[in-house]
Parts: structure tokens; sequence; C-alpha cells
């Protein structure tokens, strides 16, 4: 019996140890770094979770934002930032999977910095053509496009965004040429296809579609794998180009070295605010696709996304300095 009692003593006198010290989350105020300019999509999900968290936990949720070279300065802020929870960034296709190949002068490493908590949403895209084009199918482009080769303009929403990749990835795996024509917006694209100026795209839904709807463009195809609960009978790339896929995501990361109970308990607070009915009704009212998912889980899609969207940078040839 007293040596039962002793290991008790001794078990409660133990040192605790520092997933036993983990102080529950949150303890203080918590910013949410956006790393592009206030009103985008990236925004509005930072914004939803604030409004949310902050009501839970009676703590300050703080937005802010970090805007320039494509997402990198907010990026890597964070990538700088103490691993703690306190800090947590809105990261985007383009600033997570895409930039660290377009970029030569990054001061951080995606890989090495940031760590995945959960994908937040995603975005299909689509491709639309001018109605004046022909085509009224996939197919029927690819034909046009090898018809004309090297004559088709086809306007991005910037150099090395996913729009411009998107359209990249096609041209690869249809064998076209096209002339690219950036733009600094989704809408200026399609002011320059009703110009006359551009004769194809491949960017948001959300900003695109009402605008297919009016009979401006002529919708083709989205890029995702599945067909859009939008837009049930448009197909996808896919049907006709077997494994293409060009989804536009985003999701919420932290610094890395983030203690893993913290990390989460983050991600599991993430997930129950993406369950409230009010959450998905906003979202879907965007064009997004609402998602969640586990850190590891996110870390393994991230890994998956950084290929894909690596090998189409490198047949790009695009650096930005």
């Amino acid at each position: 019996m007293r040596v039962v009692l002793a290991a008790a003593v001794c078990a409660m006198l133990a040192p605790i140890t520092p997933a036993q010290a983990q102080e529950a989350w949150p303890q203080r105020p918590v910013t949410i770094i956006v790393p592009f300019a206030a009103g985008g999509s990236a925004d509005l999900l930072a914004r939803i979770l604030q409004q949310h968290l902050q009501a839970k936990f009676a703590t300050p949720f703080v937005v802010e934002n970090k805007s320039g070279a494509g997402g990198s300065i907010g990026t890597g802020f964070v990538a700088k930032a103490q691993p703690d929870g306190y800090t947590l960034l809105v990261g985007t296709v383009s600033s997570i999977a895409i930039n660290s190949f377009l970029y030569t002068k990054l001061n951080f490493d995606v890989a090495r910095d940031i760590q995945p908590v959960s994908l937040l949403v995603r975005f299909p895209n689509l491709l639309f053509v001018n109605p004046k084009v022909p085509a009224k199918s996939v197919p029927e482009l690819i034909d046009y496009l090898k018809a004309n080769s090297g004559k088709v303009n086809y306007g991005s929403s910037g150099i090395g965004t996913s729009s411009h990749l998107s359209s990249v990835m096609f041209a690869l795996a249809t064998n076209t040429q096209m002339t690219h024509v950036p733009f600094r917006s989704t809408a200026e694209v399609v002011n320059s296809m009703l110009s006359g100026n551009i004769e194809l795209g491949i960017d948001s839904m959300t900003t695109v579609w009402p605008f297919a709807a009016a009979g401006n463009v002529r919708p083709l195809a989205v890029t995702t794998p599945q067909r859009s609960a939008a837009a049930p009978d448009l197909p996808t790339i896919g049907e006709t180009l077997k494994g293409y896929e060009a989804t536009a995501w985003q999701g919420l990361f932290a610094p890395a070295g983030i203690a893993r109970p913290v990390l989460d308990t983050i991600a599991a607070e993430v997930k129950q605010v993406w369950q409230l009915p009010e959450v998905v009704a906003a979202l879907k009212n965007v064009g997004a696709e609402p998602a969640t998912s586990s850190p590891d889980e996110f870390g393994g899609y991230i890994a998956a996304e950084r290929v894909r969207w690596g090998d189409v940078v490198k047949a790009s040839g695009v650096k930005i300095d």
C-alpha cells in the first residue's frame, strides 16, 4: 500500500511536460493576416473567421491586410512570426503553391516556414470565350485553336496568377499556341473580351458567371474535377482532357513550428465555424465551395499542388524578380 501511495505522490509531483503545460487557445488577441487588399475573397474568409471566433471566445481577432508581390509580402510576414497560434494566414493557391516557383527573390520557403491548418474553400475557374468564337464546346475550341495557331489572344488577371497558369496548362494539354494578354483583374479581362480584343480566358467563375448568364461571354467548362453546383449542365475540362484540374483554393495557415495541440485546436475551431448554416450560405453566395481538412490532409494536398503548379510555371518560363 505504501508503494502505491508513494507512486501516486511521485506522479503528482512529476514535472509537467510541454504538452501538458500548453495553455488553452486563445488567451490573447489573434491576428489573421490577409496577404491581399481588403474586399477580396481571402479578406472575406478572414472576416468570417474573425466574427465567429471572436464571438465564441470573447477574445479579439484582428484582420490585417498586408498586400504586395502577389501575396508574398503577407506570407513572408507570417513565415517569420512566432509559431504560437496568435498569427495566422489566409493563403491562396497563388501565394502558397505558385509564388515560390515564380518569384526569384523570396526570403522565405513555404514548404519549410508555413504550416497548413485547414482548407477553407475551393473556387471553380471558368473557361469562357467571346461569343464570336465559333466553338461551343471544349473539343470545338481545341480544333479552333489548332486551326488558328498563334493567332488567338487569351486574357488573364495577371502574370503568374492561377488564371494565367490555368490557360498555360490548357495550352500544354492541347498542344496549342496562344498569345497571352495580361490584365490587372478579372473584370478587365471580361471588358477586353466585350471589346473584341481577346477571344478566350480562364478565370474566376464567381466574377465571370454574371456575364455568362447575361450572354456577354460563352462559358464552355469549369476547371474543377467535378461539375459546379452553380452550373451543373456545364462540363469540366477534364471530361475532354483527362487529368486536367486547375482549382483555385484558399486555406488557413500558421508559422511552422506551432505546437501540435494548438494546431489541432485551431483546425477543429475552423471546422465548427464552417459547419454553421449561415457560413455555408454566405460562402456559396459568392460562388465558393466550402471545405475543411485536418492539417495533415491539407499538407498532403498542398504538396501535390506545389508539384502541379511548379511544373506549369517551369513550362511557362515565367519568372518575376
